[in-house]
């Protein structure tokens, strides 16, 4: 059996135990959980009952893509999936995904998710972009990231060929990832199943830093934006 790398990047989250707990109902049990303590100061107690179930990381303060990228680093799986310490796994997103992956050959896929609250109960309908329309999936991804970072599965040969996360960017690390990957001729696939739940407070990071997103979003959109035009031309040419 392959094995799944979960990391999940901790910082002064309550909801953190959620997360974990998710992780170990696994239906898939070839699975390691690497919880990266990114030097909080609060909750750190709600770690204790879990340190002889995942490996717990402690490091300073650097953000999201410092935790994943100390994460990455130490995972000894085959693929690697990324949970916020806000959100959940359904108890078959790994064993379906994994099958998926393998099935079409994918480096890297997505999946669909829905919303939840403070208190997990669901809020919204099925969500996600399903890029059954490639063209259509890559004109969105020059404007605006329409993936779900903790939906993301990908094959830690992908590491190699790709590198880690962008350091220097607090809130779209991932927006960031996912064009390197496109804009290197990489398939991104998508499993068109809700198998995550995503969870919307008020002390979520999207929120927190929303004054700044946009602009960062604007930055990376940029950065990218000749080499996604030609891979939207190379699409439309078919080659």
């Amino acid at each position: 059996m392959d094995k799944v790398s979960i990391i999940i990047p901790f910082y002064n989250c309550t909801y953190v135990t959620h997360a974990i707990q998710s992780a170990l109902n696994q239906t898939y049990k070839h699975i390691e959980i690497i919880v990266v303590n990114d030097g909080s100061f609060q909750h750190n107690e709600k770690l204790e009952p879990y340190r002889d179930q995942v490996t717990i990381l402690s490091k300073p303060n650097g953000g999201t893509a410092s935790a994943l990228n100390t994460g990455i680093k130490a995972a000894s799986g085959d693929f690697i999936c990324w949970l916020s310490s806000d959100d959940m796994f359904l108890p078959n997103k790994v064993e379906r995904q994994v099958a998926f992956m393998n099935e079409v050959g994918a480096l890297i896929s997505s999946t669909n998710f829905r919303l939840m609250n403070e208190d997990n109960v669901l809020t919204s309908s099925t969500l996600g972009f399903d890029n059954t329309d490639y063209l259509a999936f890559l004109k969105v991804m020059r404007r605006s990231c329409v993936i779900n970072g903790c939906t993301v599965m990908m094959d830690k040969k992908l590491i190699q060929q790709i590198g880690y996360f962008d350091e220097e960017l607090p809130s779209t690390q991932d927006y960031d990832y996912w064009l390197r990957v496109i804009c290197s001729d990489i398939l991104f696939f998508h499993y068109n199943q809700p198998l995550t739940h995503y969870r919307v407070h008020s002390e979520m990071g999207s929120q927190v830093r929303k004054p700044s997103i946009g602009k960062e979003v604007k930055l990376v959109s940029k950065r990218y934006k000749r080499m996604m035009t030609q891979q939207i031309v190379k699409r439309i040419k078919g080659t």
